[in-house]
């Protein structure tokens, strides 16, 4: 009996899924083998997001951290704010970089990995310079916003704040803001993030090519797929800014404030 066109259709995406798993592993093993070897408290980390974590693949990974910390040395950040913390592997990185006086802000929903996420911070030597935020990453959000003399609200007028408070310092700008939360909600971070950042600031997606998904004909309409979709979109199409997506693990979308 012949099987019916939709199964094949269906039979040969997984195939192409599987086969873009198996390529990317072996590329990304490659680069791993290659790239400065990560800390023990790193190290550690990765360990333990194994052991006490269903999703390690989660992970930013050793590769990507290298390169992440090496922004951070490149551009001379001082202010960092990551989206999504998980287990602080990636906060780790590029906190390890940052200048004497330099502050990290990373938010996380899972109050659960809070635990380990501190002690990774700590065999880090880095408590000092990280602070954890838990809660609701677009509430965490706004709430920084109106401390920053912002408007909570994208699209809102800064008038409806003291105009005292609407003037913002440089010091209270990011100069890199590392987005790798809930990935349908990838192009509100983007517009919240964006007036929080310096001009010449940098702002990373992470997960842009999603397994190939939004790369597939026809695309994937789940929410995740669809998300990140429009952030690329939406990150290709404004002229504020200048960017590249980057092959790196499952794409990193690297983007230049103009």
């Amino acid at each position: 009996m012949d099987r019916p066109e939709k199964f094949i259709r269906l039979s040969s995406e997984r195939h192409d899924i599987v086969d873009y798993h198996s390529q990317m592993e072996k590329i990304y093993e490659y680069i791993k083998q290659h790239a400065t070897p990560q800390s023990e408290a790193l190290a550690w980390v990765e360990k333990q997001t194994h052991i006490r974590t269903n999703h390690a693949r989660m992970l930013s990974g050793s590769a990507q951290g290298q390169l992440m910390r090496m922004l951070v040395q490149m551009t001379g950040a001082r202010r960092i704010l990551e989206l999504g913390t998980f287990t602080g592997y990636s906060a780790i990185c590029m906190a390890s970089a940052l200048p004497e006086g330099g502050h990290l802000d990373t938010l996380e929903l899972n109050d659960e990995l809070e635990d380990l996420i501190l002690e990774g911070f700590e065999r880090a030597g880095l408590s000092e310079k990280i602070e954890l935020h838990i809660g609701d990453c677009k509430e965490t959000l706004k709430s920084m916003r109106l401390e920053m003399g912002l408007a909570a609200e994208c699209g809102h007028s800064d008038s409806e704040i003291d105009s005292e408070s609407a003037a913002i310092s440089e010091e209270k700008l990011y100069d890199i803001v590392y987005i790798d939360a809930n990935k349908r909600e990838y192009p509100e971070y983007y517009e919240l993030v964006f007036d929080m950042i310096r001009p010449g600031g940098l702002i990373l997606g992470d997960n842009v090519i999603w397994d190939g998904k939004v790369c597939q004909d026809p695309m994937p309409q789940d929410k995740q797929t669809v998300g990140i979709a429009r952030f690329n979109d939406m990150v290709s199409a404004d002229p504020r800014v200048e960017s590249v997506i980057l092959p790196m693990r499952d794409g990193l979308n690297v983007i230049r404030k103009k």
